[in-house]
């Protein structure tokens, strides 16, 4: 299907998410939503998190994008690593946040009317680097292991292929009715 796709013309990917969720002004009440409002740590910036707290703006988001006419949209979890949400000690809704990312993403291009759309699951940095010590005065030094990055990214990877296996089988479901 996209091999296809790409051989007939210019794909449109969408654009920055994070951008787009900067332009709506959003509070720290809007990161919390209820289900976090008394942790402990600012979440504002978060962006990954909003995807359980504010799946409506997520949608908007890719309607927008696929308005905008992208043929692949990205899903909210660019930062979604165990290593990247231990800043927010948010570690343990690692799974919970890329699964729920990817079916946005995938709910708002199934809603879109648009015909052939795609979902790509987006996986970005962490904060830290195995390659390189964070201290200048310790060079030998660092603050995550390869092997703490290949569990996050795996951990990422897991929801979004997860997510992709229930729309098979939603898919599978309907075309039987």
């Amino acid at each position: 299907m996209i091999k296809e796709l790409l051989s007939r013309k210019v794909v449109v990917l969408d654009g920055a998410l994070g951008t787009m969720i900067q332009s709506y002004g959003l509070s720290e009440a809007d990161f919390r939503g209820e289900r976090f409002a008394d942790r402990g740590v600012e979440l504002a910036g978060c962006n990954d998190l909003l995807a359980l707290t504010r799946p409506d703006l997520i949608t908007e988001i890719h309607r927008r994008y696929l308005d905008a006419g992208a043929d692949i949209i990205t899903t909210d979890s660019f930062n979604a690593n165990a290593v990247s949400l231990a800043d927010y000690g948010l570690e343990e809704y690692v799974y919970e946040i890329n699964l729920e990312a990817a079916r946005l993403a995938r709910r708002a291009v199934d809603e879109s009317g648009l015909g052939e759309r795609y979902v790509a699951g987006s996986v970005g940095p962490t904060g830290k680097a195995a390659s390189l010590s964070p201290d200048v005065e310790r060079p030998a030094f660092r603050n995550v292991t390869f092997e703490q990055l290949e569990r996050a990214y795996i951990s990422n990877l897991t929801a979004h292929l997860k997510a992709l296996e229930q729309k098979e089988v939603n898919t599978a479901k309907s075309n039987r009715q």
